[in-house]
């Protein structure tokens, strides 16, 4: 199944500072926070919801189609895609900006700050989507505003169902806007800090959100996630990692997971497995794209971490 990706192209310059923010971030003045932290350490990665995703997906085995706007500094990243085999007709290269950038800064306790210039990313909305694209799931994922608005409303017109993950783009809808795309998804995902932000947006709790669609995916880092689908409640346990070297993109690969365990037919337990497999597979290389499991490499740790082979 063909599985459309919406979201960002990304160049992630990630920066680790060797101490922990809560020790350089003081309470009682945060009205007026000024702090500066030093980085020894600076790599600049591939990146982007679209990217990490589409890229988890082909490890996976899936057949992801990427649909993005990317600028004219596009060239090593495209080169990349091609490379690994990822389709890309539907990412837009638009003249005179640059491809989106975030500059992450993550702590030893793997807290992270983050700055963003969406740079082409805001062009989104004009990569249009239609049953022409053959895709028979899809993910919108963070994005342009007006482009994560119109994929949701194009999906839900196409009959395309969708997973709507609002991630980081959380911040710029208001309750209304979020509870119509949530209204158009099949299906919700979401980390425990943007439920929390999505239920103060939208003054509903989540339990009423899960209600809106198929399921209800919130992950919760180590403490792994929580399904609820049909009434029904399913805790998915993390899987041990061989090592926790960087959390950048973790969230992306359990949404390859996702899509792929949702695609294939799996029930919900199964889903959230094998999206907790890819997470833990992510977390022990840098960056958002420098793991390289086997499919091998997967069907093993699925069959170490939960005694059944299943993919």
């Amino acid at each position: 199944m063909k599985i459309l990706i919406c979201g960002s192209i990304a160049y992630d310059n990630i920066m680790v500072f060797r101490g922990r923010f809560r020790e350089h971030i003081l309470p009682e003045q945060i009205h007026i926070l000024n702090v500066a932290f030093l980085v020894p350490e600076l790599r600049r990665e591939f990146g982007g919801c679209a990217g990490n995703i589409g890229y988890n997906l082909k490890l996976l085995g899936g057949d992801p189609l990427l649909m993005a706007t990317v600028g004219e500094d596009a060239g090593p990243y495209l080169a990349r895609l091609d490379a690994l085999g990822l389709a890309r007709d539907q990412v837009r290269t638009v003249p005179g900006t640059l491809t989106a950038q975030a500059f992450i800064t993550t702590d030893l306790d793997d807290n992270q700050i983050t700055a963003f210039h969406p740079g082409a990313m805001n062009h989104a909305h004009e990569n249009r989507i239609g049953a022409h694209l053959g895709a028979g799931l899809a993910i919108v994922a963070p994005d342009g505003r007006d482009g994560m608005m119109r994929h949701a409303q194009e999906l839900a017109a196409a009959r395309i169902p969708f997973v709507f993950d609002p991630g980081q783009g959380l911040p710029m809808f208001d309750g209304p806007e979020l509870l119509g795309m949530i209204d158009a998804a099949s299906y919700l995902a979401v980390n425990d800090y943007e439920g929390r932000m999505l239920e103060e947006k939208t003054g509903r709790p989540l339990a009423a959100l899960a209600r809106m669609v198929d399921a209800l995916i919130v992950t919760k880092g180590a403490s792994g996630s929580t399904i609820y689908a049909r009434g029904a409640q399913h805790d998915i346990p993390s899987v041990r990692a061989e090592q926790v070297v960087d959390p950048t993109g973790c969230g992306d690969a359990y949404r390859a997971g996702l899509l792929y365990g949702i695609a294939a037919g799996h029930d919900w337990p199964v889903v959230g497995r094998i999206a907790s497999v890819m997470g833990a597979l992510k977390v022990a290389a840098r960056g958002g794209q420098n793991h390289r499991p086997t499919r091998a490499d997967i069907d093993a740790l699925y069959r170490r971490s939960f005694g059944a082979a299943v993919l």
